[in-house]
C-alpha cells in the first residue's frame, strides 16, 4: 500500500460519490469560506484523484526514467570495470553499483570536489559510477558541470579552468550597483510569477554572480541531456525539510533532488522536477508554475552561508569599505563551527533598512528568516494511511519523535515545505544511495569538512545504523585520528546488503613530501606541499568565498593526489564488489 489515502474506496465505489474526513472547526474562531469558484475547483481536483491518475507519484521505487538510464549506464560501467580490472570476459549481470557521496563546505568543497573528479578521470574510473551525490557546495560544483551534456567525458582542466577564474575573482563585484538591479528585477519577476521569494533567492543569485559572468538560464530539469543516454552519473541534490518551533535535531524529512524527479524519502512521494515550486492539492497539480532556475535551488541546497550574506548585506550601507570590514570582523570568528543556531527558526526574522533607494526597495523582498526557503507542498491534502508505520520505506526514515503522530506529519498548516542546507542537520549527502531499491555495493566517501570536522563519518555512520540501514562499522584507531590518513575502507563482511565505503578525509599527508605518487619533491618544491586545511589559520576555511589562484590549484592538486594515490584500495573495492555481486547472482 502507499502511505496516502484520499477517501475510502469501498464508500466511493458504493455512492458513487468521492467522500473525504472533515476536520474538527476551532470553538469561538473566525473561520473564512472560500469563494465558489475555489469550492469548484476542489470539486474539480476531487473527480480528477477518483479516477487514481495522479500528478504525484506515490511509492518506493524508482521512477521509470531513473530504471532507463541505469540499463544505459550498465554499458559504460561494465566496459569501465572490464578494463580496469582486467577481465577476460564482459561483465553482464554482475557489475558493480558504485556511487560518490559528498560533503559541503561552500567554496572549499567547490575546489576540492574539481581535483577528486580529476584523479578518478586520470584512473579511468569516472564511468564507474552511476550516481553522485551532493549537498551544499559540491552542488555548485556538480550544476555546473552538469551544464556540460558530456563533462565525464571530457578532460576536466577545462571545466576546472573556469571554475579557477570565478573562484580567483574579487566578489565586491556580486554587489555593485549594476548587480544590485539585476537582483531587484529579478526576484520582482520571480515575485510576480507566484513563486515565494526570500533572503535565500538573494543569496541564489549571488550564487550565480560567484561562478557565472551572465545570468545563468539552466535549470534541473535541464541535465536530463547529461543523463539520458547514460554518459554521465545521475546527480542527485539532497535538502532537508523542517517544521517550525522544532530545531533540524529534533524534526527533518530528506529531500532529494534529481533532473527528473523531487522526492520526500520518507513519503514515497515525488513529482516531476520541472514541477518543483508548482502547487500540488490531494496529488493533483493546481498551479503551475515556470521551474526555477538553478541559482534559486543552489541558494536553498546550501543555505547555511547565507546568513554570511546578510551580513554583508547590512555592511553594504558603506559600500567603499564594507569588503574590508566584513573581512576584519570575520577573524574575530574563525571557527569552523558554524554560528548559526541548529535550530533555523531561531534565527530572527530580518529586516533590512540601507541606505540608498534600490537597497530600500529590496527590502520588500528581502524580508523573512534568511537561512529558509519555503516552497509549495506537493503532499498538501494527502491524508497518511492508517497503516503507515507498517511501511518498510517509511520506517527506514522515520527518526523523530512526531513521526508517531500523524496529524502532525500532515497538519493542514502545513502547505509549505521548510527547506534548508542538511548541514543544519549533518554534513553528509549519503540517504539517496541507502534506498534499498538503488542497491549501491561501494561508496566513495569524498569528505571536504574541515577543522574540527575533518572526520565526521563516526556521526554518520551512528545515525544510518540507527535507521536500520545496513553501513559498515567505522573503526578508526586513536593514533590515526590525530593524524588521518588519505584513505580507509570500511566494509563489513557478515552483511552482504551493506555497502563498502572508501572515506577521503581532506588531508594532506604524503602528499607534503610528494608532488604525483612515487615522485618525491625536490627541495625546492617542498613548499608546494605545504598545503594547510585544517587549521584555523587555513585559507580554505568554510566561510572564505575568494581563493587566490595559488591557493586553488594546491587544492585541486591535494585532492588529485589523494584519489591517484590511493588506486590500488580503489581496485580492490570494486573488484571485490564484482565478486559479490556474481555471487548473489548464482
Amino acid at each position: 500500500f502507499t502511505l496516502f489515502q484520499l477517501a475510502d474506496k469501498n464508500e466511493t465505489e458504493k455512492s458513487g460519490v468521492l467522500s473525504f474526513p472533515l476536520n474538527s472547526l476551532p470553538l469561538e474562531k473566525e473561520i473564512i469560506v472560500e469563494e465558489v469558484s475555489s469550492l469548484n475547483l476542489l470539486k474539480e481536483i476531487f473527480s480528477k484523484c477518483s479516477s487514481g491518475n495522479l500528478d504525484v507519484r506515490l511509492g518506493f521505487s524508482l521512477c521509470m526514467e531513473e530504471q532507463d538510464f541505469l540499463r544505459k549506464r550498465k554499458k559504460y560501467v561494465a566496459a569501465a570495470l572490464k578494463k580496469i580490472l582486467h577481465l577476460e570476459e564482459d561483465l553482464k549481470e554482475h557489475e558493480a553499483m558504485v556511487a560518490i557521496t559528498t560533503t559541503g563546505g561552500g567554496t572549499r568543497s567547490l575546489t576540492a570536489m574539481y581535483g577528486s573528479l580529476l584523479g578518478l578521470q586520470k584512473l579511468n574510473l569516472l564511468d564507474c559510477f552511476s550516481y553522485i551525490t551532493g549537498l551544499s557546495g559540491t552542488t555548485w560544483t556538480m550544476a555546473n558541470l552538469y551544464e556540460d551534456a558530456n563533462w565525464s567525458q571530457k578532460y576536466l582542466e577545462d571545466a576546472i579552468n573556469d571554475a579557477r577564474k570565478h573562484v580567483t575573482k574579487s566578489k565586491i563585484s556580486c554587489f555593485s550597483l549594476d548587480c544590485l538591479k539585476y537582483y531587484y528585477n529579478d526576484l520582482m519577476e520571480r515575485t510576480k510569477e507566484g513563486h515565494n521569494t526570500s533572503f535565500i533567492d538573494l543569496w541564489g543569485l549571488v550564487i550565480e554572480s560567484m561562478l557565472h559572468d551572465k545570468k545563468d538560464e539552466h535549470r534541473l530539469s535541464d541535465q536530463r541531456q547529461a543523463v539520458d543516454n547514460g554518459q554521465n552519473p545521475l546527480p542527485v541534490y539532497v535538502a532537508i525539510n523542517l517544521k517550525s518551533n522544532y530545531s533540524a535535531q529534533a524534526f527533518r524529512e530528506w529531500l532529494e533532488f534529481t533532473p527528473y524527479e523531487v522526492g520526500l524519502l520518507k513519503y514515497g512521494a515525488s513529482i516531476r522536477a520541472e514541477h518543483f515550486g508548482s502547487e500540488f492539492f490531494m496529488g493533483r497539480l493546481v498551479k503551475r508554475l515556470s521551474e526555477t532556475r538553478i541559482c534559486y535551488m543552489q541558494g536553498m541546497w546550501s543555505s547555511i552561508f547565507s546568513i554570511d550574506v546578510m551580513y554583508v548585506w547590512n555592511l553594504a550601507a558603506d559600500s567603499e569599505d564594507f569588503w574590508c570590514r566584513w573581512t576584519r570582523d570575520r577573524v574575530k570568528d574563525i571557527e569552523e563551527e558554524p554560528f548559526l543556531s541548529m535550530n533555523p527558526y531561531e534565527v530572527d526574522t530580518c529586516l533590512f533598512t540601507p541606505s540608498s533607494i534600490l537597497s530600500s526597495a529590496l527590502r520588500d523582498v528581502l524580508t523573512g528568516r534568511p537561512t529558509i526557503a519555503q516552497y509549495p507542498n506537493f503532499i498538501r491534502g494527502f491524508q497518511m494511511h492508517n497503516k503507515y508505520l507498517e511501511s518498510e520505506g517509511f520506517s527506514t526514515w522515520k527518526d523523530t519523535v512526531i513521526d508517531c503522530f500523524p496529524n502532525k506529519l500532515m497538519e493542514t498548516a502545513d502547505d509549505e515545505l521548510s527547506l534548508v542546507d542538511t548541514g543544519f542537520f549533518i554534513n553528509t549527502s549519503y540517504p539517496p544511495l541507502l534506498r534499498s531499491k538503488r542497491e549501491v555495493d561501494v561508496i566513495l566517501h569524498l569528505n571536504y569538512s574541515g577543522g574540527s570536522q575533518t572526520l565526521p563519518l563516526d556521526q554518520i555512520a551512528k545515525y544510518i545504523s540507527g535507521q536500520g540501514i545496513p553501513f559498515p562499522k567505522i573503526e578508526i584507531s586513536e593514533e590515526d585520528r590525530e593524524n588521518l590518513k588519505e584513505c580507509y575502507v570500511f566494509e563489513d563482511a557478515d552483511s552482504p546488503q551493506a555497502p563498502t565505503v572508501l572515506f577521503f578525509p581532506l588531508v594532506n599527508d604524503t602528499f607534503k613530501k610528494y608532488k604525483a605518487p612515487g615522485v618525491e619533491r625536490t627541495p625546492e618544491e617542498m613548499p608546494e606541499g605545504k598545503v594547510d586545511v585544517s587549521s584555523i589559520l587555513s585559507p580554505f576555511t568554510t566561510r572564505e568565498v575568494c581563493f587566490s589562484e595559488k591557493n586553488f590549484d594546491r587544492l585541486v592538486k591535494l585532492t588529485d593526489y589523494n584519489i591517484l594515490n590511493n588506486e590500488k584500495l580503489i581496485i580492490q573495492a570494486l573488484r571485490l564488489a564484482v565478486a559479490r555481486r556474481k555471487q548473489r547472482n548464482y
